[in-house]
């Protein structure tokens, strides 16, 4: 018995053409929560990548010191 069957095929044909428009109607859903989402969204990763920033130019800065004693 061999993986790829007439019958599994016709399953798999019958899976996709019925799934796409549902994968579509979800992604619609998704994405239809406005700009108010994606403007917030856009704000917290500028934030991080700010603070992330600052973080890694902070690190960097203070290796090159000698240690004061």
């Amino acid at each position: 018995m061999g993986i790829f069957t007439k019958r599994n095929a016709i399953i798999g044909w019958l899976v996709v053409t019925l799934g796409k428009p549902a994968a579509k109607y979800k992604a619609k859903q998704a994405v239809s929560g406005g700009k108010r989402r994606g403007v917030v969204a856009g704000t917290a990763a500028a934030a991080a990548a700010a603070a992330g920033g600052l973080m890694f130019w902070r690190k960097r800065r203070n290796q090159g010191e000698s240690p004061q004693t």
